[in-house]
């Protein structure tokens, strides 16, 4: 089956009311980014609480995994779509009919299978509504397919037939990452590391609409060039999800010796923190930041203890400290490490 269209779902941007469009639009946008990387032509619409994507000469595979990435969507919907005549009108029953037969036909091979047509009647135009017409779709699909069966519990496939600005008919759904488009809620600096935690913790505020930037703190020749490269790798896995995002590298030898010379050895870990977060502060402030993000999770080592994380937290000055990871188990951590192809890294 040829599909020439997507059909995107999103869940909490359609809650938001009069500023609804804005997140709508920082929608557009970000599926604009990722398909302008992909081969074939696309061209997105939003109407009326839907938004569309028509395709042309496109790899459907390398698609499908670019929207996975847009926060935002939480449905993507491989559809073939029909656009209305030069009268403005859409197919009628039988042409409605015979264009969800040949979508059966091209995405099922096996026909096998049990079936439920739902419909969704925008257009107030047809005769009957959307119970009657799924139900007079339904008895087409059995007169076309004698082995399929309806079933209206647990059918294996759910075939949606949308009446709208133009004839939609898809049946999957494609899971998307949900959460909000990226540059709706500001901006913020994520202290990066070459671990496990700190790419998460990006990903996780990244989900919620912030852009990010990030910092790390090399100390070389305690650090190697190769750990600097997997804080490079690591920031383009975040940006895979948000855009580019600007890595800060600051060399952080002398500061560190510094430290080793005159501070307490049993505390030197929390003082290096102290002036990581008190650097990462003056950059926050001079990039417009309104945050800095960290991967610490309590208890999850002995810097990471309450007392220990109110200590390095205090030195930051006008702007919140986000840890999105300060109540995980490891393995929950590592689990959305997995998901973002941030852990072989």
């Amino acid at each position: 089956m040829q599909y020439h269209a997507f059909v995107i779902k999103y869940a909490e941007i359609g809650v938001k009311g009069k500023n609804r469009y804005v997140f709508e639009e920082a929608l557009v946008k970000q599926i604009q980014r990722v398909l302008a990387k992909c081969d074939g032509t696309f061209h997105v619409s939003r109407v009326a609480g839907r938004m569309y994507i028509d395709a042309k000469d496109f790899d459907f595979n390398e698609t499908v995994d670019s929207l996975k990435t847009v926060f935002g969507i939480t449905g993507i919907c491989p559809a073939v779509s029909i656009a209305r005549d030069g009268e403005n009108h859409l197919p009628d029953t039988d042409g409605v009919a015979k264009a969800v037969i040949d979508f059966i036909d091209g995405v099922y091979p096996d026909k096998n299978k049990t079936f439920k047509v739902k419909v969704r009647r925008v257009d107030k135009s047809y005769p009957m509504d959307s119970m009657a017409m799924a139900a007079e779709l339904g008895g087409r699909i059995l007169d076309a397919y004698k082995e399929m069966k309806v079933d209206v519990h647990e059918p294996d496939i759910l075939i949606n037939v949308e009446l709208r600005e133009k004839l939609n008919i898809f049946s999957e759904v494609i899971p998307g990452p949900g959460g909000m488009p990226i540059g709706t809620a500001g901006k913020a600096m994520l202290l990066l590391s070459g671990g496990i935690d700190s790419p998460v913790a990006g990903y996780m505020v990244a989900k919620r609409g912030v852009d990010i930037e990030a910092v790390y703190f090399n100390a070389p020749p305690y650090t190697s060039e190769k750990a600097k490269q997997k804080v490079v790798d690591l920031a383009g896995v975040i940006a895979k999800y948000t855009g580019n995002v600007k890595l800060h590298v600051i060399n952080f030898t002398d500061i560190q010796m510094y430290i080793y010379e005159k501070c307490p050895h049993e505390e030197l870990t929390i003082i290096m923190r102290r002036y990581m977060m008190r650097i990462a502060d003056e950059l926050a402030s001079k990039s417009g930041c309104m945050g800095l993000i960290t991967g610490e999770s309590i208890g999850q080592v002995a810097s990471q203890t309450m007392q220990s994380l109110m200590c390095t937290g205090e030195v930051v000055t006008d702007i919140p400290v986000y840890r999105p990871l300060i109540a995980f188990d490891k393995q929950d951590i590592v689990d959305i490490s997995y998901k973002i192809d941030a852990y072989e890294t």
